[in-house]
């Protein structure tokens, strides 16, 4: 057994003691169900841990990752979660949370063949294409790199909005809001982007549902 696998089943132990030292039935109460008020979907850097940033306890955050925080319609994993945490647990928030460094999102501004991911980091690359006129104005490198990462994450949050299920929750007067947050590898702060939604009225027509009743 290796020195780090033998150190996390340790911690475990460690963490399961210090939560029952300040409240015996603290997985008692836990294992009851969730409740979360807020779905996380963020990016799978081990360096951006959900809970964490925002000092959430285990059962107050549901939590979708995927390289480069993407909501992609034809995704179905991302779907299903975001319908669970909408339809079941009845979340009233849904942050799309990138954060500057993005690995996925830095890839996208290149043209090196990674591997398969080349395939899921090609919607990344079409955020670019319709912004590429203002990113290529951006002569500083890095500068361009964290204004792409703030804007791919305001395209997610619009196709967030842009799915059947948070539109119908909206019509049928659900109260969800969702957010465009990007975190600061270097500092731990979020920034709110200032698109915030919890309505269809800021989607083009063309992207906004009728539902039967």
């Amino acid at each position: 057994m290796s020195d780090f696998y033998k150190k996390i089943l340790d911690n475990n132990k460690k963490w399961v003691e210090e939560q029952l030292d300040l409240d015996p039935e603290y997985f008692k109460d836990l294992a009851k169900g969730q409740h979360p008020p807020l779905l996380w979907i963020g990016c799978s850097d081990s360096r951006v841990p959900a809970n964490e940033i925002i000092g959430a306890k285990p059962g107050e955050v549901f939590v979708h990752r995927n390289i480069a925080n993407m909501v992609i319609h034809s995704d179905m994993n991302m779907l299903s979660v975001l319908d669970y945490s909408v339809n079941v647990l009845k979340v009233k928030h849904v942050i799309v949370c990138g954060h500057y460094g993005c690995g996925g999102v830095k890839a996208a501004m290149g043209n090196d063949s990674i591997g398969i991911i080349d395939n899921w980091i090609r919607h990344i690359k079409d955020v670019y294409r319709l912004h590429d006129k203002y990113l290529d104005a951006i002569e500083d490198e890095t500068k361009r790199f964290n204004a792409f990462v703030e804007i791919n994450v305001k395209e997610q949050v619009f196709d967030l909005a842009k799915t059947s299920i948070i539109q119908s929750a909206w019509k049928h007067g659900q109260e969800v809001t969702i957010h465009g947050w990007v975190y600061g590898l270097n500092s731990g702060y979020v920034t709110d982007l200032g698109v915030n939604f919890s309505s269809d009225k800021d989607l083009d027509q063309v992207y906004q549902l009728n539902f039967k009743k």
